[in-house]
């Protein structure tokens, strides 16, 4: 099979989760590694991503620490989060990867959606795949619970967090 890695100038990884029950907070991590081995047919694909926790950028330094802290990732005991497929179903464009994330040492299987954009050959000879990627997690099934009461009602942090990648990977030679 031929090896895949990401193309970090052509790719992001990140997530949004409601804040104050009202608006959506944005974050990325910015240090993060992949390998994906298929040839031809996505469905045959094995796919381990990993990222670094102590790389979390949602454009605010208090709260990227309070996200690292052990309130939330805990990144001095957990300093990598990890996703690693076990099944690939889909054809064409549209894919579903399952795979079993870890996060804080906890795993649970998790099914994303993948839309993929086919093969290219960049101006310098490189093989290249493009795929998005969306899902969603409840956070509180990996343990970060941490959250605090609004006293006008509801929550600080949702539940619910959607995860979101535009992954462009190049071929390996």
């Amino acid at each position: 099979m031929k090896k895949w890695t990401i193309d970090p100038t052509h790719t992001e990884v990140g997530f949004k989760v409601k804040h104050m029950m009202f608006t959506n907070v944005k974050g990325n991590f910015n240090d993060y590694s992949a390998e994906i081995d298929f040839d031809n047919d996505l469905k045959e694909a094995n796919l381990q991503f990993e990222a670094k926790v102590n790389s979390i950028f949602t454009n605010n330094t208090d709260r990227d620490n309070h996200l690292k802290s052990a309130d939330f990732f805990d990144a001095e005991q957990y300093p990598t989060l990890n996703f690693k497929s076990t099944k690939i179903e889909g054809d064409g464009n549209e894919y579903q990867i399952t795979g079993d994330l870890t996060i804080k040492g906890i795993t649970k299987p998790v099914t994303l959606n993948a839309e993929f954009s086919g093969l290219m050959t960049d101006p310098w000879g490189n093989t290249k795949v493009g795929i998005n990627l969306d899902g969603k997690i409840n956070r509180k099934d990996f343990g970060l619970t941490y959250n605090a009461a609004l006293e006008t009602g509801g929550v600080l942090v949702g539940e619910d967090v959607k995860l979101n990648a535009e992954i462009q990977l190049v071929e390996q030679k």
